[in-house]
């Protein structure tokens, strides 16, 4: 069998399994084992697999992962997110729309001590999606919104999947964050002008300025003080240089579990759930990191990718051309695939591809913003149809919203997300503005 016969089957393998609903992660080791045998037969496969989970799981910079999760939980079932969104109602419920402003700002700042997109989204679903439903908010709408909002747990820093582009691509974790400050914050105010737009482009949306809206109260501004001492202390520790990325994570989730701990929020089973599913989590992942390491082992065995980069190369396409069409790859892609595992399993491919291009700018700059690029496109795929899981999430909490609906509303967002990937690809400048103050 020719090489690129051999990569399309693992590939399918790959695919079909996924199917049939197989997990990502299996169907990733079926087809990377598969596929590795069949080249190299079982003594080598039984020798890389006993060396290769040890080299990756003995990684130190793994454990930011489950902590930055842990971090999450505590915020989750602290009941920090209602405090959050009492104090963004009070500031926003001004405006026409302003609830589902509220919104997506209290997306954006819980997110900020989070890190997951899925959590982001289920959880101020939970507290905000009563609020704008009992004040006239159109179903479409109010899903939309949440759906989009919820992308921001992983475009604000910190982010898991930004953390894991760092470990693949051996990059300094706290630049990265510094480079999605930025772009995160151009997405919050992005998703408020579109919601300013929508609501008045198409009536019947949502309700006029509400008179009995939400005041804005010493008491809600106290409700964030801890969120705003948690992010202080993290990230400036971080960027003080007072601790790492990881030891910062570990600081996070004690301060975060010590503010729950005062809001009187959390018990002892809450706090044994934020363990477990920090566990479940962590698992899952660490498990699509080794099906990935054995199906991009496997596929660089048959050189296919070498190949498809020389190929590319030979196109005499411009640098930026082809890294548009990597991230249309991505959006397709993300149809099929959740954000971690198509991390896991393209960037080991495209990255070298990228990284040797000349964009006239360090590689290291190149390295960040290709990063920041790709996970502007993974928040994309997060709400894209078929698939988008976001959709789903906020779809399945509000049963009374038939999800085509939910997918109507995201359609403004996606819009608003197209102009700033666009925005971000042709001027890599507003990425790396803040990297230039990191150390």
């Amino acid at each position: 069998m020719s090489p690129l016969g051999l990569a399309l089957l693992i590939f399918g393998i790959m695919l079909v399994f996924m199917a049939i609903r197989v997990p990502i992660a299996v169907s990733m080791f079926a087809a990377g084992a598969a596929g590795y045998v069949m080249q190299t037969g079982w003594g080598p496969f039984s020798n890389f697999m006993n060396a290769q989970a040890f080299a990756r799981f003995a990684s130190y910079d793994l454990s930011v992962i489950p902590l930055f999760i842990l971090m999450g939980h505590f915020a989750t079932q602290g009941g920090i997110s209602k405090a959050l969104f009492q104090f963004a109602a009070g500031v926003m419920g001004g405006f026409k729309g302003g609830l589902a402003m509220a919104a997506v700002l209290a997306s954006a700042a819980f997110g900020a001590i989070c890190g997951s997109s899925v959590a982001t989204a289920a959880t101020i679903t939970g507290v905000a999606l009563p609020e704008m439903k009992r004040h006239g908010y159109s179903g479409r709408l109010a899903t939309g919104t949440l759906a989009a909002g919820g992308t921001l747990g992983i475009l604000i820093p910190p982010s898991v999947p930004l953390v894991i582009y760092a470990i693949l691509t051996e990059q300094n974790i706290a630049k990265l964050f510094a480079a999605a400050m930025v772009p995160g914050i151009i997405a919050m105010v992005g998703y408020m002008v579109a919601i300013g737009i929508y609501v008045r482009l198409v009536p019947g949306q949502a309700p006029e300025v509400d008179p009995n809206r939400p005041p804005l109260t010493l008491a809600s501004l106290m409700g964030i003080v801890p969120i705003g001492i948690i992010f202080v202390v993290v990230f400036g520790g971080i960027y003080g240089g007072v601790f790492t990325p990881t030891e910062g994570a570990a600081v996070g989730a004690a301060a975060t579990f010590l503010a729950a701990m005062l809001k009187r929020e959390i018990t002892w089973a809450k706090f044994k759930l934020c363990f477990y599913a920090t566990a479940s989590s962590s698992a899952m992942i660490f498990l699509i990191f080794i099906g990935a390491d054995l199906m991009n082992s496997a596929l660089a065995l048959t050189q296919v990718p070498n190949q498809l980069a020389s190929l590319v190369g030979g196109w005499g396409l411009s640098p930026l051309m082809v890294v548009t069409a990597i991230l249309l790859f991505y959006v397709v892609l993300g149809a099929v695939m959740d954000e971690l595992s198509m991390l896991l399993l393209t960037i080991p491919i495209f990255f070298p591809m990228v990284i040797g291009m000349d964009f006239g700018m360090p590689r290291e700059s190149v390295a960040i913003w290709f990063g920041i690029m790709v996970l502007m496109t993974v928040g994309f795929g997060l709400l894209a149809p078929p698939v988008g899981l976001n959709v789903y999430v906020v779809n399945g909490l509000a049963k009374d919203v038939p999800i085509g609906e939910s997918y109507k509303g995201v359609m403004p967002f996606l819009i608003s997300d197209a102009l700033r990937t666009t925005l971000l690809l042709l001027f890599p400048g507003v990425s790396l503005w803040l990297v230039k103050y990191v150390s």
